[in-house]
């Protein structure tokens, strides 16, 4: 395998089993950069690694903050600093007005939001201490405004969104890069249970190599396809009687 060719050399992904952020392991190894990988499921993240040397497996719940801390530890105790971590993991649950769920709420809160946080909490003393690092949290367009059946998913994708526009100017000044991603709908498990319509769905594969460009990029927001985020950017902007107009009309076709 060849020297890197993009500016890490050790990076840590959490939510790695599955979809993106699997797919994306996949690509970065195969750069030639070495990637711990973390997820629920020892199992998936053991075929994981069987995949490349370059992949090495840290089974961790980002629920649990003293276990991020300690698994960030690890990955630079066993390989070398932490030069990127991506927040990838994350839960859908579908639920609308008569399905509504407080624990529901709170669980997908805690993996998408509190997860991510638990993550960033892991790395920064070490990028502050060194000054240099880079850190990329997976949000969604879903999270640009509330939509129809996403009352659970919406809101912590936005909470993502928010965090790294506050984390951003400040990390800078300590010589760290943060990042926000948000793609559309990519074809993995977890949109494998969607029972509606996904307009210009894209592969894996298509989603890690724009994530990679990405970050690699000046840019705050990696955000694909462009086209599902140019209508989600309108809608962003639409005042709040035309907005709500439009998703009545949604929620009455259903």
């Amino acid at each position: 395998m060849g020297e890197p060719s993009a500016p890490w050399k050790t990076v840590w992904i959490t939510g790695a089993s599955s979809g993106i952020g699997r797919r994306l392991a996949l690509d970065l190894a195969e750069m030639g950069i070495t990637v711990a990988v973390s997820a629920r499921s020892a199992d998936q993240l053991a075929e994981l690694a069987a995949h490349s040397t370059n992949i090495q497996s840290y089974p961790l719940d980002v629920t649990d903050l003293d276990a991020c801390r300690e698994t960030a530890r690890s990955v630079e105790s066993d390989i070398a600093p932490i030069d990127l971590a991506v927040a990838a993991a994350g839960i859908w649950i579908i639920r609308d007005v008569k399905s509504f769920s407080a624990q529901d709420s709170a669980q997908v809160m805690r993996v998408n939001y509190e997860g991510a946080v638990n993550v960033i909490d892991a790395v920064l003393p070490s990028m502050t201490a060194r000054r240099l690092g880079q850190v990329a949290l997976i949000a969604s367009v879903a999270g640009y405004r509330g939509i129809p059946r996403a009352v659970t998913y919406a809101p912590s994708k936005a909470a993502l969104i928010s965090l790294a526009e506050t984390l951003r100017p400040d990390a800078a000044r300590h010589g760290i890069k943060v990042q926000i991603i948000n793609p559309g709908f990519v074809r993995t498990p977890m949109t494998a249970v969607n029972d509606f319509p996904m307009p210009f769905l894209m592969e894996p594969v298509d989603a890690s190599q724009r994530i990679i460009a990405g970050l690699q990029s000046s840019r705050f927001e990696i955000v694909f396809p462009k086209r599902l985020a140019m209508i989600m950017k309108l809608l962003r902007v639409l005042p709040y009687a035309l907005y709500f107009w439009l998703m009545g009309k949604v929620v009455r076709n259903k």
